[in-house]
């Protein structure tokens, strides 16, 4: 992304704008004929890609695209768009677009659509391009790294420049990463011409999956949502300790589940949580702190997680749902550790709340913070569990009724909403001496929920797709968009009834264009990014990397994964979560599946793209590029600098997950294996991460000796990763014959995990010993379970020999490959669980606790 233009430690509010609108939507706006070029233009892609998510163009034979074509039509749109609205300096116009882009932006839109004018032509000489192919893709590729180096940021555009010349000039390289080089034309085939570079699986969920999710929630913003977040969350938690800096944490939260932009999620909580966060004490550093550290966190909360967990659908090979419940935990535990940080500072620095006009009674505050702190959570189970019934009963009529439910139901909460005051968002600097009341603040915006309520339905309980869920969800929000202005003025006795609809279509409207030029840079990033997949699935590095990174690590696990963790942040600085992600999984993971298996770690691969994902995000917060941190020390005219290390030190909670997940994938919820452990895991989890912050902010009950937070390390590390104590004394697995694989797999329980070990000769000669966590879906005969997952298998002796692993199954996806011999597997042994650990570790927490307290005790007698 381009740099902010300024560093001064205070920015005007137009200066915040501009930094925002320059790293997210562009830093021009045009007027006149211009302005509706572009407007049109937007609006023309939004309504493109609901046009392709729709059951539309299949029902009526119009229209039909393949994917091949869709991806050309998007990439078009996201050059032109950012050729028209993203200035090549500084020192450019932003008042009007110069002739020049003009140019560039339709030279660029046709060399994107390339693909799509000519496919046919292009699909009858596939490898054999001729000049004018070549030529468009030369043009194309020099276009698309202008306009990343405009839209996404210097630093992308120089590494995929790199990228580009590795491929031209590896025999020129250095021995370690020398290859035989390719000609010109296999180049531009390859990485423009063909789905394995430009035009890939990244672009394909950008055009799938991601516009339409950021388009959703767009409308919902622009519906009034993210304001109705921030006013609930002040009102429920703002007469707490620190409460405005703790309903900016669930405030950021929230937005984070709709929104795909760490900057922007700080600009819309932040501008009105920030100078709240001053006004009761914080020190202006530390409340831009909080709000950077909450906004970023957003990128790692599902459903949307910066739109990745759509390409970690790819990736892996796994249901979306699949991946939304992995994230889940270490993404809620993550905020409730922030939301304790938070309330240390408050209380070593003595800050209190804001004083409520009426406190309810204490139970009625304990389920009020309950319902905020875990409101996507419940309301998902609320839906799955409520009204999940509905589909059973009712079968393929569940649509249909659901449907007429939400209708009855949005009516209903209109009606119900006009008996409270309508919700504005107050001047955050204007003095403020109570609290709104929660009560009448929740139920003036409970309609804000249906939508999300839809989503949540058709991905969990209808089980459609991810872009035909988004749609739907779409299409109701554009119901609400429309008629909720009308019949909200309609119930409260309004008479310009005529004038809130027009002002409906007009919020309608700007949402889809705002939707469209939010996705400017994510387009073109995963467009980018797939440069770098090209390269690296043409050239090999991938594999010169894991020997790099093994070289260098010494094969220490922890070392590799150290290292690992830092090339993450480098490669994810200065880049949108979306590409950043695609780069440090194209390039990182496979190293650490390879790395790990070596050493006798057997990592699911969701576990390893979570690891590189949380790094690149971090690289949001981390100085001296983070944009995020930039925006909020803006807003509250601190320092940047001092703004960003300290934002990243909160976020150092988030930053040890990724490696606990690695060594101990229950926080992932694999292999939890009835309530009683899900409920172990999910508090061990949480006290762990509470106990890490205590010792990192050097304050529990009170401030720490030195002693004590040693100890407090000891505890969290030891909730976080019992097994490394336990599994010396009662490991947890045996090794067995693989000739009695198939009758272990029989018996393996309904969705069920095996470790199996595989010794083979890959495609590039090596020799391959590793190990592979073998996914099991229902039960069933042995063969057919081993199917589901891609492997056909024979007996040779005391070993199987792999002789099919079938194409974009999880098989292929876990790195085996045919000719491969299974060679042991690994059952459990039935030991002690390692949970047993725990025990002991709480003892110790209780002696600190106790003296603690003793001290407290002491130095309020001396008082």
């Amino acid at each position: 992304m381009n740099q902010p233009t300024t560093n001064h430690p205070g920015m005007t509010d137009e200066q915040i704008r501009r930094l925002v609108e320059e790293a997210d939507t562009g830093g021009r706006k045009p007027s006149g004929l211009a302005a509706k070029v572009v407007m049109y233009a937007a609006l023309a892609w939004s309504l493109f890609q609901l046009w392709i998510a729709s059951p539309l163009p299949f029902s009526l034979g119009i229209f039909v695209l393949n994917d091949t074509e869709s991806r050309a039509i998007h990439l078009a749109f996201a050059m032109f768009l950012g050729y028209l609205l993203f200035p090549p300096l500084k020192s450019s116009p932003r008042k009007y677009i110069p002739i020049q882009d003009w140019i560039l932006a339709i030279v660029a839109a046709f060399c994107a659509a390339y693909l799509f004018i000519f496919y046919k032509d292009l699909s009858a000489r596939p490898g054999q391009p001729i000049g004018l192919d070549l030529a468009v893709a030369a043009v194309g590729l020099l276009m698309l790294v202008e306009v990343t180096r405009r839209a996404v940021g210097s630093p992308m555009a120089i590494l995929v420049v790199v990228f580009i010349s590795y491929i031209f000039l590896g025999q020129h390289m250095p021995d370690l990463i020398a290859h035989k080089g390719a000609s010109f034309a296999k180049g531009m085939s390859h990485l423009w011409l063909s789905t394995e570079g430009v035009f890939g699986v990244a672009l394909g969920v950008s055009s799938g999956f991601i516009f339409l999710f950021v388009l959703f929630g767009a409308l919902l913003d622009k519906a009034g949502a993210g304001n109705y977040f921030i006013k609930s969350a002040l009102s429920l938690l703002g007469h707490l300790r620190g409460g405005p800096a703790k309903a900016a944490v669930i405030s950021s939260a929230c937005t984070g589940v709709i929104s795909g932009s760490s900057i922007a999620n700080v600009v819309t909580t932040g501008t009105f949580t920030i100078p709240l966060m001053k006004r009761v004490g914080y020190a202006a550093h530390k409340a831009a702190s909080f709000e950077t550290a909450a906004s970023v966190n957003g990128q790692i909360m599902p459903p949307v997680m910066g739109a990745a967990a759509f390409l970690m659908v790819e990736y892996v090979g796994i249901p979306y749902v699949q991946i939304i419940k992995h994230a889940a935990l270490p993404a809620i535990i993550s905020y409730i550790a922030l939301f304790y940080i938070v309330h240390l500072e408050a209380c070593k620095a003595n800050i209190h709340g804001i004083p409520r006009t009426n406190v309810p009674p204490f139970k009625q505050r304990l389920i009020n913070f309950f319902l905020v702190t875990g409101g996507i959570v419940l309301l998902s189970n609320a839906v799955y569990f409520g009204l999940g019934w509905i589909k059973t009963v009712t079968g393929g009529a569940s649509m249909f009724i659901i449907s007429a439910l939400m209708m009855v139901a949005y009516i209903g909460l209109l009606k119900y909403e006009a008996g409270y005051p309508e919700l504005h968002l107050d001047d955050p600097n204007a003095p403020i001496d109570s609290l709104p009341e929660p009560g009448p603040t929740i139920k003036s915006g409970l309609h804000f929920l249906l939508p999300v309520v839809a989503l949540i339905w058709n991905l969990m309980v209808e089980e459609l797709s991810p872009a035909l869920s988004a749609f739907w969800a779409i299409m109701f929000l554009v119901i609400i968009l429309v008629t909720q202005r009308p019949l909200s003025a309609l119930f409260r006795g309004k008479e310009n009834v005529k004038g809130e609809i027009r002002e409906g279509l007009c919020d309608l409207h700007s949402g889809l264009e705002i939707g469209a030029r939010n996705m400017i840079g994510v387009g073109i990033a995963t467009a980018t990014a797939g440069i770098i997949v090209g390269t690296v699935t043409l050239t090999g590095i991938g594999l010169v990397l894991t020997e790099l990174v093994e070289a260098i690590s010494g094969g220490n696990l922890l070392a590799m994964l150290m290292l690992v963790a830092v090339a993450s942040l480098i490669l994810g600085m200065g880049m949108p979560t979306t590409a950043n992600y695609i780069i440090v999984s194209t390039l990182m993971a496979p190293v650490v599946v390879e790395l790990g298996s070596q050493a006798g770690l057997i990592v699911p691969l969701i576990a390893v793209h979570l690891f590189v994902f949380y790094f690149g995000i971090m690289a949001d917060v981390t100085p001296p590029v983070g944009l995020a941190a930039y925006a909020a020390a803006g807003i509250a005219k601190a320092d940047p600098m001092k703004t960003g290390f300290t934002a990243f030190w909160y976020s150092i909670r988030t930053a040890i997950l990724p490696f606990m997940f690695i060594y101990n994938t229950q926080l992932l919820l694999i292999g939890i294996d009835s309530v009683f452990h899900l409920l172990i895991t999910i508090a061990s989890a949480i006290v762990a991460n509470l106990i890490f912050v205590a010792a990192s902010q050097h304050y529990f009950l009170t401030r720490n000796r030195w002693y004590e937070t040693a100890g407090l390390l000891f505890i969290a590390f030891a909730l976080f990763r019992p097994g490394f104590f336990m599994n010396d004394f009662f490991p947890p697995y045996e090794k067995v014959s693989a000739a009695q694989m198939l009758q272990v797999v029989e018996q393996a329980p309904k969705n069920g995990h095996l470790r199996v070990w595989l010794e083979g000769v890959d495609m590039n000669g090596r020799d391959v010993k590793r190990g592979v966590l073998l996914q099991l879906g229902d039960t069933g005969p042995a063969r057919q379970r081993l199917d589901q997952f891609g492997l056909r298998v024979i007996p040779s002796g005391e070993q199987f020999d792999i002789v099919q692993v079938k194409f974009g199954s999880k098989a292929e996806k876990a790195g085996v490959e045919q000719g491969y011999k299974i060679t042991a597997l690994e059952k459990e042994t039935g030991n002690p669980a390692k949970e047993w650990f725990y025990v002991p570790t709480l003892g110790l927490l209780g002696l600190i606790v106790l003296l603690q307290r003793r001290r407290i005790a002491k130095a309020t007698v001396a008082a």
